[in-house]
């Protein structure tokens, strides 16, 4: 409830930093206070990661500056990256929760050495460790790669619900990252990135900061943004501009919005300029033919506050309307679509770009994640053909199921 009305009275939330930084910056932020129930639920979760954690600490020990320590931070950030999309694919777990939480273990051991340094910038030193953590500060594609795919993941969430929640959106980024695959002599690399679920990030410009370099330098030709959403396979046709859901961030922040007075997201202190719809231009038809355990949507649902909930089928129809839910709802998973669409359409106007709702999982269900990467993967061979020139048809061999 307290930060219910922090979000609704006081618009203190575009003053956070990035990386959803507490208001009293030295004290454990709501994320890191689940620590000591998560370790006594999971521990075996939680220390697959903990030999990294522990040399994190003592490389704390080693440094007395915040100059000193900002290059550590992004090495050890990129180590449990790197160590986290490894173990993934060579233990094939299909579990994203280690990394969510040895980085919350890291995270508040940066705080605790603030505590006794007494840090002048603790903001961009946890934001160094959070973006190297989440494979935002080296995202390089190889020479040789023809085509590049960047795929964003969220962390898991609602974590006060199922504190062992497992978000399979998190899981394909991690199995899919360096994926490298062979269409019509073309090199095809995907490569990821993870997100938090904190509003504070998304308006201090996280996706933002992400996007713009990739996309005003033409250093990818797919984005595809990834979330859990509802019993099958949703692709977004229309996301909205505005906040509504009534659901909490990771830190238990509100979006302040409802049904009846959806909210504008902010971009450093100013509500987020653009239409109130914008469009998917991924491949949909041809990616609906993706085999599987289960059903792949065109999901055209939008709601709206003059017309209620109805299914679009264009953009020209919703010119006059105050969106209320994109097709993603009102949520971080609607938002991250809005926003890569709405670079989109400044910076690379051709370039394909939409969201996939995977179907969602109860906690920890690793078959049934298993399966949804499986089918997400099958996705992106058929949306690269599809774009492909006189690419109408996909023989047996060029698929890779």
């Amino acid at each position: 409830m307290f930060y219910r009305l922090i979000n609704i009275v006081v618009p203190l939330l575009i003053a956070l930093p990035l990386c959803g930084q507490s208001l009293l910056a030295n004290e454990p932020t709501v994320e890191e206070q689940r620590l000591e129930q998560a370790w006594q639920a999971m521990p075996r979760v939680l220390s697959r990661f903990e030999p990294l954690v522990n040399d994190f600490r003592i490389s704390l020990q080693h440094v007395t500056t915040e100059q000193q320590l900002l290059p550590k931070l992004q090495q050890h950030g990129e180590a449990l990256w790197h160590k986290a999309t490894l173990d993934a694919k060579q233990h094939n777990h299909h579990d994203d929760r280690s990394l969510y939480w040895a980085r919350l273990m890291m995270t508040k051991a940066l705080r605790d050495w603030c505590t006794g340094q007494h840090c002048d910038d603790l903001s961009a030193l946890e934001q160094q460790l959070e973006l190297s953590s989440r494979g935002q500060l080296n995202l390089t594609f190889s020479e040789q790669s023809d085509i590049r795919i960047l795929l964003t993941g969220f962390d898991p969430f609602l974590l006060d619900r199922n504190l062992d929640q497992s978000n399979p959106s998190g899981v394909t980024a991690l199995m899919l990252n360096g994926w490298v695959f062979q269409y019509q002599g073309k090199q095809v690399e995907v490569q990821s990135a993870m997100i938090p679920v904190r509003f504070a990030d998304f308006d201090q410009g996280m996706i933002e900061q992400l996007l713009t370099p990739l996309l005003q330098q033409n250093r990818i030709d797919m984005l595809l943004t990834v979330s859990m959403g509802r019993e099958h396979f949703d692709l977004e046709h229309f996301p909205g501009r505005r906040r509504s859901a009534e659901a909490p961030d990771n830190l238990n922040v509100y979006t302040g919005g409802s049904g009846t007075n959806p909210v504008l997201p902010r971009l450093h202190g100013e509500p987020l300029q653009g239409p109130e719809f914008v469009v998917y231009s991924l491949p949909y038809s041809a990616m609906m033919q993706a085999e599987g355990r289960f059903q792949i949507n065109d999901n055209r649902n939008i709601t709206t506050l003059e017309r209620g909930e109805f299914a679009a089928q264009s953009l020209a129809e919703l010119t006059e309307q105050t969106a209320v839910q994109g097709g993603g709802g009102g949520y971080l998973s609607n938002e991250i679509s809005y926003r890569s669409i709405l670079l989109r359409d400044s910076y690379a106007p051709e370039l394909p770009v939409g969201h996939i709702h995977t179907p969602r999982i109860a906690a920890f269900e690793p078959e049934t994640t298993a399966a949804i990467v499986q089918q997400i993967q099958q996705m992106i061979r058929l949306a690269i053909a599809s774009k492909a020139k006189d690419a109408t048809t996909i023989s047996d061999d060029e698929q890779l199921l």
